[in-house]
């Protein structure tokens, strides 16, 4: 009973207006922290010191009030929300070489609307979970941002596959096969990078990767990409499975580097990927394939500056 109250959205709804008006002591909730049916706020988006490059102040977000990225931004806006991951990948627009940006694990797609609102790339944003997709599809188009949503898994082979829906959070869903609870498993399609690539001609040129768990099998099915495109990468490393090993044998025949996004910039390379203790705002990583110049850097404090209105 549990999890089909959790797997559809009007049930759980309506589950949790019979529970706000019972005793807290019969299993009652607390009004003032249940989420609303529909969660709807403006998103401001700060445009760095020295900034020419136009784009909205702010987005309207209309997204379904369970969903997790939302309700964090609703709440703590971009300062509050992978700062120094959203600092990295905007200074990253503005360097990286002609090419699109893709999404990978979009979920409601705030990186894909990000690159959409601050610069004049070609935009993709992957996210197979279909609720998840539709929020994304809305904002881009509530926005008239050029944001491209396809609703695709990437991994290392083609075909179809069960996607898990984590009890948890919708941030956790995935093709991995966790130990936290589930809610039920939904068909999804699945393909590789390099195979997407090969279709649609796109050229990659900054690429974040967040999908639970199987980074390292996004990553195995685009090496093709790798080779020809050398994205700059940012990516968020969960300690699972030995996904920080996997993750280094891929990239290091490639010559990529490195570097713990965490705290004020700049960042070091490290020796090794690390993912086991981290704090979830302290699992995003930047793989570049070069050395990252002073000007990256110098462009991520300028942005983190502008979140915290400084």
């Amino acid at each position: 009973m549990s999890a089909f109250v959790r797997r559809y959205p009007a049930v759980r709804y309506a589950t949790r207006q019979i529970r706000i008006r019972l005793p807290q002591r019969l299993g009652g909730l607390d009004p003032a922290h249940v989420p609303p049916r529909v969660r709807h706020f403006e998103l401001a988006l700060p445009a760095r010191s020295g900034w020419a490059g136009g784009g909205p102040a702010a987005l309207a977000v209309t997204a379904p009030g369970d969903l997790r990225v939302p309700r964090r931004l609703h709440h703590g806006g971009l300062a509050g929300y992978e700062p120094e991951a959203t600092a990295c990948f905007l200074a990253l627009l503005e360097h990286a070489r002609p090419g699109s940006v893709l999404d990978i694990g979009a979920n409601v797609g705030l990186y894909a609307a990000l690159a959409a609102a601050r610069g004049r790339r070609r935009v993709f944003a992957f996210e197979p979970t279909p609720q998840t997709a539709a929020t994304a599809r809305a904002i881009a188009a509530d926005n008239g941002l050029d944001v491209e949503v396809v609703q695709l898994a990437l991994s290392n082979h083609s075909g179809t596959a069960a996607l898990r829906l984590s009890a948890a959070a919708d941030t956790a869903n995935s093709l991995a096969c966790g130990p936290g609870p589930q809610i039920g498993r939904i068909p999804v399609t699945v393909d590789t990078l390099s195979h997407w690539r090969e279709r649609t001609g796109a050229h990659p040129a900054v690429v974040k990767v967040d999908t639970a768990a199987t980074e390292p099998d996004v990553i195995a099915g685009g090496l093709e990409v790798l080779r020809r495109c050398r994205p700059w990468i940012l990516c968020e490393v969960r300690p699972h499975n030995g996904v920080e090993q996997r993750l280094m044998a891929l990239l290091e025949p490639f010559g990529y580097r490195w570097y713990h996004l965490s705290g004020e910039p700049p960042y070091t390379p490290s020796p090794m990927i690390g993912g086991a203790g981290a704090a979830h705002r302290d699992r995003m990583w930047l793989f570049a394939p070069e050395a990252v110049p002073e000007r990256v850097w110098r462009l991520a404090r300028a942005w983190r500056a502008a979140f915290a209105g400084r």
